[in-house]
């Protein structure tokens, strides 16, 4: 794919949601890095529900952790991995307290350092909570980026390195908000929805969906 045809997908993007941000709900970037570990294989959905009920009761490091594992294990009950989750969520806030006087750190390397913090979920944080310009793939930013032609590669690292190389600066900041909800609502998984894509003309996919007969 040439750079005009990224710079008008980003360009209609832009156009259709100007300032785009997670579905996760949070009000601090604690909030936030929590939310984002539990979302691991696991909806933004689900997170929420869970998160609506925990936060009113604990929402700082001083406060999850004082629930334990066994407290907390109540509330994260209904997400994909909670017992794994739960034991990482109070080893962050353990090492946050003890190391970051309870922020939330905004370099990647302490990030990551974090029990259950990737690459992704530093870059989503580093990015939504303090505004720099990363872009975290997941499972619907891999499949965009490689249906559409617009950064190919065959893990995701590869797609990373792409989509910072080849998205036009002004974008950066938005892409990985913008490619997760192309993903998640237009260029789903195993019927993308082609017919009713803005971008399908720019698109290099091959085998693009007809509209339903019962559209």
């Amino acid at each position: 794919m040439n750079a005009t045809k990224r710079q008008a997908i980003f360009e209609r993007l832009r156009q259709q949601n100007p300032h785009p941000t997670t579905e996760l709900e949070y009000t601090t970037p604690f909030e936030l890095l929590i939310a984002v570990l539990l979302s691991a294989q696991a909806t933004d959905v689900s997170v929420n529900k869970a998160t609506r009920l925990l936060y009113p009761v604990a929402n700082t490091p001083e406060k999850i952790h004082a629930l334990g594992v066994d407290g907390l294990i109540p509330y994260i009950q209904t997400i994909g991995l909670f017992r794994t989750k739960a034991k990482n969520v109070i080893e962050t806030c353990r090492i946050l307290m003890a190391e970051h006087g309870s922020e939330v750190p905004r370099q990647r390397e302490a990030l990551e350092a974090l029990p259950g913090v990737g690459r992704k979920t530093a870059n989503v944080v580093m990015n939504t909570a303090f505004g720099e310009p990363t872009i975290a793939v997941d499972t619907h930013i891999f499949r965009v980026s490689n249906r559409t032609g617009i950064a190919p590669g065959k893990n995701v690292d590869i797609v990373e390195q792409k989509l910072m190389k080849f998205v036009p600066a002004e974008f950066r900041q938005d892409a990985h908000h913008w490619l997760i909800l192309h993903g998640r609502y237009t260029c789903i998984a195993r019927k993308p929805k082609c017919w009713n894509c803005m971008i399908a003309d720019l698109c290099e996919f091959k085998q693009k969906t007809p509209l339903p007969d019962s559209v």
